[in-house]
């Protein structure tokens, strides 16, 4: 588990990364994404619960896919009090087309491929790809970070035992 992002690789090559490195103890960084049904979502539509953001480069990945799978899975047996928020550049009708055909239902997905700015608020911009990397933020219910992991190489997985350790913590 990464703490910060200066060392990101793809296929063991350095990535350039873009962004303020996100600290735990912070206050989640203030974000607009899209919605499935091309609205703007922001923070305040999680007021009050857990709330895991997800950063994946692309849900057309081997590894965005089992990791949504997996975080879909998971969110199935945590309280109501816990989002978990899937965030790429995908398209949210890209977004919707994989989560139904895949029968994920349980984890909400956001865009930021119109406003194009979750991916330096969350030090998480490949500006050469245009594409996210691979991050799991956890915030509590007061927006503090209580967990940061930047996959240190974008074909890893996350540790997931680690962020499902710190959302049960914040409850």
């Amino acid at each position: 588990m990464a703490k910060n992002n200066e060392k990101i690789t793809m296929k063991g090559n350095p990535l350039k990364v873009e962004g303020r490195c996100l600290e735990e103890g912070a206050q989640l960084p203030a974000f607009t994404l899209t919605g499935g049904d091309l609205s703007d979502v922001t923070n305040a539509a999680f007021a009050g619960k857990v709330l895991v953001v997800v950063s994946i480069p692309s849900i057309d990945t081997p590894v965005c896919a089992i990791e949504t799978k997996k975080f879909n899975q998971e969110a199935s047996s945590l309280s109501n009090d816990v989002v978990i928020a899937i965030v790429s550049r995908d398209l949210p009708f890209a977004f919707k087309r994989w989560c139904g055909a895949e029968g994920v239902s349980k984890v909400v997905t956001l865009s930021d491929f119109k406003h194009r700015s979750f991916g330096k608020q969350f030090g998480v911009e490949l500006p050469d790809l245009g594409l996210l990397a691979r991050a799991v933020f956890v915030a509590d219910k007061t927006g503090k970070i209580a967990h940061v992991d930047y996959v240190s190489e974008v074909a890893d997985e996350p540790d997931y035992g680690a962020a499902l350790a710190a959302v049960k913590a914040c409850l």
